[in-house]
C-alpha cells in the first residue's frame, strides 16, 4: 500500500476516494467476486511475507466469496 505524503499510511476513505466507479453499483455478485479476486491477492501477499494466521483468514473469506457466487449464479 503506498503512503501519503507525510508519511502516514493510505487510509479506507483514501482508498474510497481514488476510485473511478460509485460505491454500490453491480450489486453483491459483483462485490463478492471483487472480494474473492481481490484475498486472493492478499492470501499471497500475507504467505510472501510470512503472515500464516492473517493467509489462513484471508483465504476463508475468499473462499466465502466465492462460494457466494457460485451459489448465485447456480440459482440464475
Amino acid at each position: 500500500m503506498k503512503k501519503k505524503s507525510g508519511g502516514k499510511r493510505a487510509t479506507a476513505k483514501d482508498l474510497r476516494s481514488r476510485d473511478h466507479e460509485p460505491h454500490g453499483e453491480g450489486g453483491p455478485e459483483e462485490a463478492a467476486a471483487f472480494i474473492a479476486e481481490t484475498t486472493a491477492e492478499l492470501v499471497q501477499l500475507a504467505r510472501l511475507h510470512g503472515l500464516e494466521m492473517l493467509s489462513h483468514l484471508l483465504r476463508m473469506a475468499e473462499l466465502e466469496a466465492e462460494e457466494y457466487v457460485r451459489g448465485k449464479r447456480n440459482l440464475s
